[in-house]
């Protein structure tokens, strides 16, 4: 095989649509499509308003597109043309057959790779750029050798994914790695050295790994699973310095500065981990482990899991009990609904789970986020995994603000699940002005730390993960009765 001169990538969303275009900035000779069969996204694409938020990609993608960079909804000429193919559509969780719940769902990519076989001639390097479980390659190769036809050969590769929404464009253009799996055969070899070639245009030789294509899919899950795993132990820590009067942020730092453990990801809020990624694999952890007949190893992954649901519901108990443990019709300002701040993506938020918590409460929330829509905020609330018996009635508790003043005039309370930079900018005087008294603060990010002290001042009764602070009345509960922190995993929703 020759210079890759053309790049397809099946999938417009989080991964592909980033990945492509930057591939497309870093290597101005090859011609990068991205395709999906969601003709509106590709729309998206096309316009001044893309579909994600991501700081600097609309600066990349405005650069590129139209000179390398194309989005089309022709899937199948796009296919044809490309020397290499990415494969980076979504594979969500089961919900419903064997492994519910916790097995990845490979429909899409089944879908990607019998639609490949059926259109694509000559040599194709075909690439898995979705999170899968162990041995999904060898699926895909199944697929491609019971179509053989004469005048088609295919390699599949595995390079997955290692992006950090909110900082993707320079963890895209600066990566920690570059993984490569591929078979350990000379044409594996190739094609290995083919995809590699492409990334050695901006990445040091030194960073890029290659592995067998089975040790690649495994540490995208392991990868995932042990950040996920730091997190659920800082915040099992959070709650024990609540009631010990020790600071989490302290203790944090305290072991962080052994460098044997390391700073990151020892930030403890009532978030836990969201998004698109850490739920799902370390879920599909699980199950792999379930399935290969390793039920210790399964259990032990499974309680990371737990940890970041109870720091949730541990949360949300907290609002009610320092409430009088009672929120039914009390208007609560909800700040945040992204997963994290810098995205507009809301997968596996804790806001989600907040509000589904307080809205079974009866609580009238009014929910604001500088970048998640309104229609993106109800559609969540409405098919998200909770609790809620009667999903009209509990969204009419529902109200989206125009800005966090408006949210926040005459609340009892104001819960933050996302540490937008903005928020720590409010002007809280004339916030605590406007609510009704005594008027709260549920700091659920650790953003207003500096604050504490000017808020108190204030009058606003201030409650914050892993550190108790001082209030000026006694009726902050030890103990909560309104919610059970024991509980399972929410239910579904009846839609």
């Amino acid at each position: 095989m020759g210079p890759v001169k053309r790049v397809c990538c099946i999938g417009a969303g989080y991964v592909g649509g980033p990945t492509c275009s930057v591939i497309a900035q870093m290597c101005p000779e090859i011609t990068v499509t991205v395709v999906d069969v969601n003709e509106e996204r590709i729309q998206a694409w096309n316009s001044e308003q893309l579909p994600i938020f991501e700081p600097g990609l609309q600066e990349v993608v405005e650069a590129q597109r139209g000179v390398n960079l194309f989005f089309s909804t022709d899937i199948d000429k796009a296919v044809r043309e490309a020397d290499i193919i990415f494969i980076s559509v979504n594979t969500p969780t089961k919900t419903f057959g064997l492994g519910k719940g916790r097995a990845a769902d490979l429909k899409y990519i089944e879908a990607c790779a019998r639609r490949i076989a059926q259109v694509a001639t000559g040599y194709k390097i075909v690439v898995e750029k979705s999170t899968v479980p162990v041995r999904a390659a060898e699926s895909i190769q199944r697929i491609f050798s019971a179509n053989t036809k004469s005048d088609l050969s295919f390699q599949v590769l595995s390079n997955p994914e290692f992006l950090a929404e909110g900082t993707a464009i320079s963890d895209l253009k600066n990566p920690d790695r570059v993984l490569i799996g591929g078979d350990e055969t000379p044409e594996g070899q190739r094609a290995i050295e083919t995809l590699s070639s492409i990334y050695k245009r901006w990445v040091p030789q030194t960073r890029i790994i290659t592995t067998n294509t089975w040790s690649s899919e495994l540490s995208k899950l392991a990868a995932n699973a042990f950040l996920a795993q730091r997190i659920s132990s800082i915040n099992s820590i959070s709650a024990l310095c609540e009631v010990t009067g020790a600071d989490v942020e302290e203790v944090a730092h305290a072991i962080g500065t052994d460098q044997r453990i390391g700073n990151r990801f020892l930030k403890a809020s009532v978030a836990g981990f969201g998004g698109s990624c850490f739920q799902k694999d370390v879920l599909n952890l699980v199950y792999l482990c379930e399935a290969l007949n390793l039920p210790e190893v399964a259990r032990y992954w499974q309680q990371v899991i737990e940890i970041n649901e109870y720091q949730r519901r541990r949360f949300a108990a907290r609002i009610v009990s320092c409430l009088f443990n009672t929120v039914t019709d009390k208007k609560i300002a909800l700040l945040g609904f992204a997963f994290k701040k810098d995205t507009g993506d809301t997968r596996e938020s804790s806001s989600i789970y907040i509000s589904k918590y307080l809205m079974d409460e009866g609580a009238r929330l009014h929910i604001y986020d500088p970048k998640v829509k309104k229609e993106q905020i109800m559609q969540d609330l409405s098919h998200s995994t909770a609790s809620v018996e009667e999903p009209e009635q509990g969204l009419s508790l529902v109200s989206i603000a125009s800005d966090p003043y408006e949210a926040c005039d005459n609340a009892h309370a104001i819960v933050i699940c996302t540490e937008w930079d903005t928020f720590k900018e409010l002007d809280y005087e004339r916030i605590y002005q406007a609510m009704l008294k005594p008027a709260f603060i549920f700091d659920g990010r650790r953003i207003l730390d500096s604050l504490h002290g000017r808020l108190q001042q204030l009058g606003f009764q201030v409650e914050t993960i892993g550190k108790r602070i001082s209030q000026r009345i006694p009726f902050t509960a030890s103990t909560i009765a309104q919610l059970d922190l024991q509980a399972p995993a929410l239910k579904k929703m009846k839609i």
